[in-house]
């Protein structure tokens, strides 16, 4: 995925309201922008963190700089949270994300009949795939987690793919870690016990979980390679 060629570097100065964050520019200006992550961002929102920030061409919005990356640890780590299904669907449309064969079509945004939305359908060799994504930033000792804050939004999918694995459908759930230190994804048992208890259920009953690594660099994402999922949290 091609990020916009608008861009500038700057410093993180803080992330406030959940969705505004100040910074300073190269040149020594100061600017709020759009944090597009409603996470609390943990590890990847401290002050003085060098950021990449993009243009969007829209005169009604407020704040036309979205922050797209922060640097960490000698490394990119993408926090544009909008991104992370486009990035997914080309990932599946250009046979870097395989598991699940070939797929020959997608369908976004699928209603369920509880009236929640799943974020794809897909039409594969096995039969149709509910798929939800999710977006991880976060990391511990070499293991992407999800989520980084409480998220009863999730438990709520977690138990809707769970219902869907039940009637015989097939059901998947795919992290999309944007971040390079992260050689494994797990659920955050310590941020939020109701999710990663949903996961568990989830997964008794079939619902596939899987992770991949995204390649994060300031012009483009790519989805890189897959990465363990652990049910339980591998401890060092």
């Amino acid at each position: 995925m091609l990020l916009p060629e608008k861009q500038e570097l700057g410093i993180l100065l803080r992330r406030y309201k959940r969705f505004l964050a100040d910074l300073r520019l190269d040149d020594g200006q100061t600017i709020t922008v759009h944090c597009p992550n409603s996470g609390s961002m943990l590890g990847c929102s401290d002050p003085g963190s060098q950021v990449v920030i993009s243009w969007a061409d829209n005169p009604t919005r407020k704040y036309p700089w979205s922050l797209e990356m922060v640097r960490a640890n000698g490394f990119w780590i993408g926090v544009h949270t909008g991104r992370t299904k486009q990035l997914v669907q080309e990932g599946l449309e250009q046979g870097a994300i395989d598991a699940f064969g070939q797929v020959s079509g997608i369908r976004r945004e699928v209603r369920l009949s509880s009236g929640s939305r799943l974020d794809f359908l897909l039409d594969t060799a096995s039969g149709p795939v509910y798929l939800e994504v999710k977006h991880c930033s976060l990391a511990q000792d070499g293991i992407g987690l999800f989520p980084d804050a409480v998220t009863a939004r999730g438990a709520r999918h977690m138990r809707e793919l769970e219902a869907l694995a039940e009637a015989g459908m097939q059901a998947a759930v795919l992290f999309c870690v944007q971040r390079a230190d992260a050689m494994s994804c797990s659920a955050a048992t310590h941020i939020d016990p109701a999710y990663a208890f949903a996961v568990q259920a989830a997964a008794r009953r079939g619902v596939r979980f899987l992770a991949w690594q995204t390649e994060v660099q300031p012009q483009s994402l790519r989805m890189s390679r897959q990465i363990p999922f652990h049910l339980q949290r591998v401890l060092r």
